[in-house]
């Protein structure tokens, strides 16, 4: 019951939330920072009520540790939604950020010194492939659409390529920040939910240096046309409407995915994060309208291929169909 709860929360939390984010960003582009301040506000206050025990219970892994965490997930997370500003396409931003299984293995290979097998790295060339294809075509597109005159379509793809540079930079320090998650919780043990809150809860502070876009663009959310919640009756800018439902949907995306971590192999997290994705991004091409060619269909398919690879899907899949029978040969 709860695994298929899990599904249920990440699918619907995780999918609305990218729709309530893209909402937000097609009015106002440059809004990352105020949402980015919302969900780490609202995700410490909650671990502090209910995770830190009003600050009386002492973190399990030392503050120091998380302060080196906290460094990489705020400038991650800032970085990332900040590259919605810089001319990069929802779709493009969530193709982009399914290559993590690159930087994740390049890191790996560097720092940990791993070693994969051929399939992996098959598996991780597909994705490259995928993600050149996406981001090729993405150039061609800003370019083109440009078109006020050769000034004007020259500075569109600067602003972009500094978004893909932006893109590309959270996804190497987001590899990074795993890997040191990784080596702490070999030596201190798995404390996700402490992790949460001490992840959104330390970076608040970091906020103050953001201080005014976030306050001009609290002023243009007030701004935005009056809306009201349907059976509370409710009214307020539709602006911050979306922002509170970016917030909460966001809460229920990180609860699933925690139940899910705790009740399911990693096999399992990866496939249903990995499809979330790809309804994520469907629904964002079809209900947006946004620009999506042959080319990026093929480069997408590629990423969830090469995705689905990397985990070896199909090798568990016929081991555990293959485990029934080998125990009726035994009976």
């Amino acid at each position: 019951m709860r695994p298929a709860l899990a599904v249920g929360l990440v699918f619907a939390g995780c999918c609305s939330n990218v729709i309530f984010l893209e909402l937000l960003a097609r009015k106002h582009p440059g809004c990352g920072n105020i949402v980015t301040f919302a969900q780490f506000l609202f995700i410490a206050v909650e671990g502090f009520l209910f995770e830190a025990d009003l600050g009386r219970k002492p973190p399990a892994i030392p503050i120091r540790y998380y302060a080196i965490m906290v460094t990489m997930f705020f400038t991650v997370s800032v970085v990332n939604n900040y590259a919605l500003n810089l001319n990069i396409a929802m779709p493009l931003h969530m193709i982009f950020r399914s290559g993590s299984l690159i930087a994740n293995m390049i890191l790996g290979i560097i720092i940990l010194k791993k070693r994969y097998s051929i399939f992996k790295y098959t598996s991780i060339a597909l994705v490259s492939v995928g993600i050149f294809i996406c981001t090729f075509m993405s150039a061609k597109q800003v370019t083109s659409q440009s078109s006020l005159s050769e000034n004007d379509g020259f500075q569109a793809f600067v602003w972009w390529l500094l978004g893909i540079g932006a893109l590309t930079f959270a996804l190497l320090m987001s590899a990074r920040m795993g890997i040191f998650q990784e080596t702490l919780y070999k030596q201190f043990g798995k404390h996700s939910k402490e992790a949460l809150f001490y992840n959104h809860a330390l970076p608040l502070p970091g906020f103050i240096f953001l201080a005014s876009d976030i306050y001009d663009h609290a002023v243009l959310f007030n701004k935005s046309e009056l809306y009201e919640i349907p059976g509370i009756g409710v009214t307020l800018p539709i602006m911050w409407f979306y922002l509170l439902m970016n917030i909460i949907t966001q809460y229920v995306c990180i609860r699933g995915v925690f139940i899910l971590t705790t009740e399911c192999t990693s096999l399992t997290v990866t496939l249903v994060v990995t499809l979330r994705k790809f309804v994520s991004l469907i629904f964002s091409i079809l209900y947006f309208q946004n620009p999506f060619t042959l080319w990026h269909w093929l480069g997408t398919l590629f990423v969830f291929i090469g995705t689905l690879m990397y985990t070896e899907v199909w090798n568990n899949l016929g081991t555990t169909k293959s485990e029934p029978q080998k125990d009726n040969k035994k009976n």
